[in-house]
């Protein structure tokens, strides 16, 4: 049966099972991460904690991805993606383990952090770069990365709900073992899957990071979205780390009042990302990024002044919308123009900038919030947003003619 064409990517039958494994899998992460900030800001009161453990979580995606883009484009996907899960199965299983037992303490949970920081940093360009693998017509590709995201974006709107409900009637040890066990899904998924062995021919590891590197610099659209995906990730998308101070002290919430706040900016994510789905020329999704920087510097202009949870609420859905419009927009753009020898070390550097930068601006915002407050952080995230969004709009029609 013919799928209605937002869907199309899923008539692959290999992509259809990873898909169904990554929306298992996903889901998990997203109720860790939530039941993971909230452990923090119960356990310690610190918005510059909350940063840091951000940070580390993420951070090692500016260093190691663009390095694990090398080894993708080198050796087999599927055996590297299998070993991966393991180990990210083994980290939310310890974090399970200590929380259960109370014997956490605030040097388990930045250890922990980072340990999943580093695991995932080899994740997340895996899961990436295996698509172009998983869907033998390249005109599929870009929908396929489309719903790929949306599965992101999906968890995001029923995660942080779901983590709610179960901190609310449990512990985080529960939230952290689900997750646990959630990696099997995409795990079993990968490991029916045909091998995908590398691309990158025999030169060394050295040459073919520099050849990466090389055909990055050499490609002006490539440049142009690369730079714009780390600017409006290192201002923009910061302001998720303060989202439980701004339900704990703003709205003087509790874990559910933190799930709702982030099961809205899911919402307006997964509209995002259902947006770049239905585009099917790069012009429209150039448009589309331009639009997505628009949406997010205005409505977390919103955000740091409302005390109205409603109005906190609809400005968190469009900033979520925006800013995925942006990051999944640039994905697909990405992968669309990028040749098949060299796709993993280019969406490595989409993923490098996307989450490192991620996480630089969530460590900055939560030292600055502890500084000068919540509403000047989010006011001067706003204010930087905006200048990106005229810096973007300068540059658009360059990006019309990319291939």
């Amino acid at each position: 049966m013919a799928l209605p064409a937002l869907f199309k990517a899923l008539e692959a039958p290999r992509y259809r099972r990873y898909f169904v494994g990554q929306a298992i899998s996903i889901l998990g992460t997203w109720v860790q991460t939530v039941a993971m900030s909230w452990l923090v800001y119960r356990l310690t009161g610190s918005a510059a904690l909350l940063g840091l453990t951000a940070f580390l979580a993420q951070a090692p995606q500016l260093v190691i991805s663009p390095l694990a883009g090398a080894f993708i484009d080198r050796f087999d996907k599927r055996r590297m993606f299998l070993g991966v899960q393991a180990l990210m199965i083994a980290q939310a299983l310890i974090l399970a383990a200590v929380t259960a037992l109370d014997v956490i303490q605030t040097w388990h949970l930045i250890v922990l952090a980072g340990l999943f920081g580093l695991v995932n940093s080899m994740d997340v360009p895996l899961r990436q770069s295996m698509l172009g693998g998983l869907v033998d017509d390249r005109a599929l590709l870009r929908n396929a990365v489309a719903l790929n995201a949306s599965l992101f974006n999906s968890a995001r709107f029923v995660g942080p709900p779901l983590a709610g409900l179960i901190l609310s009637a449990t512990s985080e040890a529960l939230c952290f073992a689900l997750n646990g066990a959630s990696f099997l899904g995409v795990a079993v998924a990968v490991y029916f899957l045909p091998p995908q062995p590398g691309l990158g021919g025999q030169a060394n590891l050295r040459q073919t990071l520099a050849e990466g590197v090389r055909f990055a610099l050499s490609s002006p659209p490539i440049r142009v979205l690369l730079t714009g995906i780390a600017g409006l990730n290192v201002t923009g998308s910061s302001f998720m780390v303060l989202m439980p101070a701004v339900a704990k002290d703003t709205f003087g919430g509790d874990a559910q009042t933190l799930g709702w706040l982030l099961g809205a900016t899911g919402g307006g994510a997964l509209l995002g990302t259902f947006l770049v789905a239905s585009r099917k020329e790069i012009p429209h999704l150039v448009r589309l990024i331009v639009f997505g920087w628009a949406s997010a510097g205005l409505n977390l202009a919103i955000l740091a002044w409302t005390d109205l949870f409603w109005l906190a609420l609809g400005a968190s859905f469009l900033i979520g919308m925006g800013i995925t419009s942006v990051n999944v927009s640039t994905n697909a753009v990405l992968q669309s123009i990028s040749p098949d020898h060299i796709r993993g070390r280019v969406i490595s550097y989409f993923t490098g900038f996307r989450f490192g930068m991620d996480a630089l601006g969530g460590l900055a915002a939560g030292t600055l919030a502890t500084w000068i407050g919540l509403g000047p952080t989010l006011g001067g995230e706003a204010a930087l947003v905006a200048v990106g969004f005229v810096w973007m709009l300068s540059r658009a029609s360059h990006l019309h003619g990319a291939r």
